[in-house]
């Protein structure tokens, strides 16, 4: 079954909208609370691989200003791809770029640009038209994406930096199902290009259910054009993949490796329908 869904009018594959708008404030002032909150030595802790908190918090920046300069202020300029630069080696590499340049950057002094800048992020979000065509989403096989797409992807991953920061500092996840529930709703969206490899009659149903307060459950059908999680019928799915909520969320942006996950779920049909599901991903990896 090839991958075409990306020539299919409309976007409805992806499933119903998401409205992640009024989030971005509220996630602003938990990030801006987790940095106030952080004791002189936590800014040097490793936050993720390579990066410690202060790494981390420089690159969340660095989102802020593109967001700012891409989409507000119609801004063009800036890196280009080197040649033969696949488009995951290019965005790591501005990443590094911009961390490394921020390294000179005292940590009160990147608090205070990110409250600053944060806040005019969140206040383009709150009046982003969710319609309109936007940034690609790689990992959920579309380009143009749907701006509802796109600003849930910002939402999800400032979400997820700011628990890669607390995790650093020794808390645990902020399960708040206000937040939570629309990350994991977003990176269910990467469950069609997950399975854009996977051969199935047309029909065939495999269904993620997450459970706790921020849970739901996600299903995706195999049609003519790929994998789509437009409403599907009331057909019995091949494989339910149950799981809990930290580990969908840490198993999509690579907390966890898809071994891990397997080890956790509960599979109820086709295992090997199962362990392509667990091959989910939702950041550029």
């Amino acid at each position: 079954m090839n991958h075409q869904l990306n020539d299919v009018p409309g976007h409805s594959w992806l499933g119903s909208p998401i409205d992640a708008r009024s989030l971005f404030a509220p996630e602003q002032a938990a990030l801006m609370a987790t940095l106030r909150g952080l004791a002189s030595a936590d800014w040097g802790k490793e936050a993720v691989p390579g990066w410690t908190v202060r790494d981390l918090a420089a690159h969340i920046l660095g989102d802020f200003y593109g967001r700012l300069a891409r989409d507000r202020d119609g801004h063009q300029d800036g890196p280009g791809f080197a040649l033969g630069e696949t488009l995951e080696a290019f965005i790591h590499r501005i990443n590094h770029e911009w961390v490394d340049a921020h390294r000179r950057v005292s940590p009160a002094a990147l608090a205070d640009t990110l409250d600053l800048v944060g806040g005019k992020v969140s206040r383009f979000f709150e009046t982003a038209d969710l319609e309109e065509p936007s940034l690609g989403v790689s990992w959920a096989g579309v380009d143009p994406a749907p701006m509802w797409l796109d600003s849930a992807r910002d939402f999800t991953e400032f979400w997820t930096h700011r628990q890669q920061i607390r995790h650093a500092i020794g808390q645990e996840t902020d399960a708040d199902p206000r937040f939570l529930s629309v990350v994991l709703d977003t990176l269910m969206r990467a469950l069609p290009h997950t399975l854009r490899e996977v051969t199935a009659p047309v029909g065939t149903q495999a269904q993620v259910l997450i459970g706790g307060p921020a849970g739901d459950a996600w299903t995706v059908t195999a049609t003519g054009f790929g994998w789509s999680l437009a409403e599907p019928d009331d057909e019995r799915p091949a494989v339910i993949v149950r799981l809990d909520a930290e580990t969908a969320w840490r198993l999509c942006t690579r907390g966890i490796q898809p071994d891990t996950a397997l080890a956790r779920v509960r599979i109820d049909g086709d295992r090997q329908l199962a362990e392509a599901v667990c091959q989910i991903v939702a950041i550029v990896y």
